[in-house]
């Protein structure tokens, strides 16, 4: 009988530490979800629309989408969410234009074609290099979005550079909390290599913050985003019944109209 325990527990921890491994190695495929479509030219997305390159400090050249606007307001760098391409993005670049905003709309290595793996250390040069762009240009005012999670990379930038303004949309207070939310059986916090934590870095941005959710969002918790803008010092801008990736919470008035009027 005892032998049979033992053989059991064996069993059993062979196959905790298998799900343990496995959650490791693979977790970024897990965090990372890029489309394999390739974006068409800008110009077919916008009328006036320029391909452009960004140039990281490793030395990646990244594709991005530029939709400059004469005598523009601000520009607006646009970090998006862990899916997907900048082409998901054209209808608020659509709306931001529309507004009299230049938008630069990026995608992080490994998204949209580009090359390199994406790593919170990677996306964190990215944006780096779109705002470089971006003061190349000579915009009147420079705003940073950032989309789920792409809240924690403008975050973690504006932190070190301060832009005129900070909109954050569906932003996690950090990664492990979502995690553990959905994962629940895992231990999430031992195991996650980026970290991206949101809270921590608004709380050192000396900026205005404005943070739009939904208030149904099954990615993450609304009251995630709510202690967000409470650790930034902010507003908080719900929407009712919005769940993460619905329309209204991508292009919709009450979004376009924070990032218009921070």
């Amino acid at each position: 009988m005892r032998g049979r325990m033992l053989i059991g527990l064996a069993v059993t921890a062979a196959v905790v530490i298998a799900v343990l491994g496995a959650a490791f190695a693979f977790q970024r495929k897990l965090v990372y979800l890029p489309s394999g479509d390739l974006p068409p030219p800008a110009a077919q997305v916008l009328p006036g629309g320029r391909d452009v390159t960004l140039t990281t400090a490793d030395g990646l050249r990244l594709a991005a989408w530029h939709f400059p606007v004469e005598d523009a307001r601000a520009a607006v760098l646009v970090a998006p969410g862990n899916a997907g391409n900048r082409a998901l993005r054209a209808p608020l670049a659509r709306a931001l234009t529309a507004r009299g905003l230049s938008v630069l709309l990026l995608d992080y290595r490994g998204f949209g074609g580009n090359p390199g793996r994406p790593t919170e250390a990677g996306l964190a040069l990215d944006v780096r290099a779109a705002r470089d762009f971006l003061l190349g240009t000579s915009p009147p005012r420079l705003l940073y979005f950032g989309e789920s999670l792409g809240s924690a990379v403008v975050a973690e930038l504006a932190a070190e550079h301060p832009p005129a303004a900070l909109v954050l949309r569906s932003p996690f207070t950090d990664l492990a909390a979502v995690g553990r939310r959905h994962y629940p059986f895992l231990p999430v916090g031992l195991l996650l290599r980026d970290r991206f934590r949101t809270a921590e870095h608004v709380a050192r941005v000396r900026a205005p913050v404005t943070v739009v959710y939904g208030s149904a969002d099954t990615i993450v918790p609304p009251e995630q985003s709510r202690a967000v803008a409470r650790a930034a010092g902010g507003r908080a801008v719900e929407v009712p019944g919005a769940d993460h990736n619905d329309p209204v919470l991508l292009d919709g008035p009450q979004l376009v109209e924070a990032i218009t009027d921070p």
